[in-house]
């Protein structure tokens, strides 16, 4: 058995409630254990802690703009890799063709979610509809393909040898968030019925053990009549998210969790109510949060803690340095606070130190770690 150390200090001028009442003229940086589910302190500075003028190394933040990277074939296989570790795997693709042929990922659970375009999927559990805003989720070998009713691009998120969940909901009850019931599966109706009429070869590309294999059938092998039980694929719009909010006081990312995988986390920022008490933070603290990557996938909106951000793009927070709101963003909460958010991101929360794939030229914005320094 073991437990954190735990001994509450005050050390000099600080607020003795997190993210509110901040002593003039400081900021407030957390540092935390374990995400934000661990032991933290919060330091209150002189300056902001993102207030560098230099920085050498490859671990510095990053964005990574995905509308610059041209992604060729019609397998999400053809999709090259974007940060990824032993758990975990991103990956963009993007169609605007039928699938003739099916995939399978040996390697693990996969989340698509569907930054543009719509469509349907056919799975071994049966048929989806999908459109923006959807995450799909497919347990690991399942076989599927989509045709497309609009171009599609998605983000392809891979659990590497694990499985997602639901994050545990504690006091707030097991409808939080969103309710169970608004989860969508996969269904034996007549679209997918008639597409097992197709008497051509079909093939499996499948990827496992991150190696390609390509299986042979003289049938459609998405031939399921029926099936009972528990484990399939479904579906969760974004817009049927209802986050936690709390007038008085900032939440910390985890409050958003959406799915839970071995050693990283899903969260979803949806539209909301900002804070309206006087002394509450109304942008994401600075924080360290030492033990995460984090990764945020930008949908949609305007995007309020960041500048000069568009939808598609990524950036990617590497554990053990300081960040939070550009100055811009911190100036205006204070100066002129809106009453709501607008944006829609994807927060992937990584327990192990994720790599950057090699990116072709000119995917990645080199300047965006010193888009922290102030402007003139």
């Amino acid at each position: 058995m073991r437990q954190w150390f735990q001994f509450p200090i005050v050390e000099g001028n600080a607020s003795r409630q997190a993210h509110c009442d901040l002593p003039q003229d400081t900021y407030e940086r957390e540092c935390g254990k374990e995400g934000f589910f661990g032991p933290a302190s919060h330091m209150y500075h002189k300056h902001p802690p993102t207030g560098w003028i230099e920085w050498e190394g490859e671990l510095r933040p990053r964005a990574i703009d995905t509308n610059k990277i041209a992604i060729t074939g019609q397998t999400p296989w053809d999709a090259s890799l974007l940060l990824y570790n032993e758990q975990l795997k991103m990956r963009m693709w993007r169609t605007h063709t039928h699938m003739d042929h099916l995939v399978r990922n040996g390697d693990g659970d996969e989340v698509l979610f569907i930054h543009q375009g719509s469509g349907h999927l056919y799975c071994d559990y049966g048929h989806l509809t999908f459109r923006d805003g959807d995450y799909i989720v497919l347990p690991r070998a399942t076989s599927w393909r989509v045709e497309v009713n609009e171009p599609v691009a998605m983000l392809m998120i891979e659990a590497t040898n694990s499985g997602y969940q639901m994050a545990e909901r504690g006091l707030v009850g097991q409808h939080a968030i969103y309710d169970p019931a608004m989860l969508e599966y996969a269904r034996i109706d007549e679209p997918f019925l008639t597409q097992q009429n197709s008497h051509q070869q079909w093939q499996v590309k499948l990827k496992a053990r991150q190696r390609l294999n390509t299986i042979t059938y003289p049938f459609n092998p998405l031939d399921a009549q029926g099936w009972k039980g528990n484990l399939t694929a479904f579906k969760l719009n974004w817009r049927d998210i209802r986050p936690l909010m709390s007038h008085r006081y900032h939440l910390p990312p985890s409050a958003h969790t959406t799915f839970v995988a071995n050693g990283f986390v899903i969260c979803t920022f949806v539209p909301r109510p900002i804070e309206s008490d006087p002394q509450a933070l109304k942008v994401p603290f600075f924080h360290n949060n030492d033990d995460y990557d984090e990764v945020l996938f930008y949908h949609k909106g305007n995007f309020f803690s960041r500048d000069n951000i568009e939808a598609g793009m990524i950036t990617h927070h590497p554990c053990g340095f300081s960040h939070g709101p550009h100055p811009k963003a911190l100036k205006a909460s204070v100066e002129q606070p809106k009453t709501q958010t607008d944006e829609v991101a994807v927060m992937i929360d990584a327990r192990f130190p994720l790599d950057v794939a090699e990116l072709p030229q000119g995917a990645e914005n080199k300047d965006y770690v010193h888009s922290w320094q102030q402007q003139n």
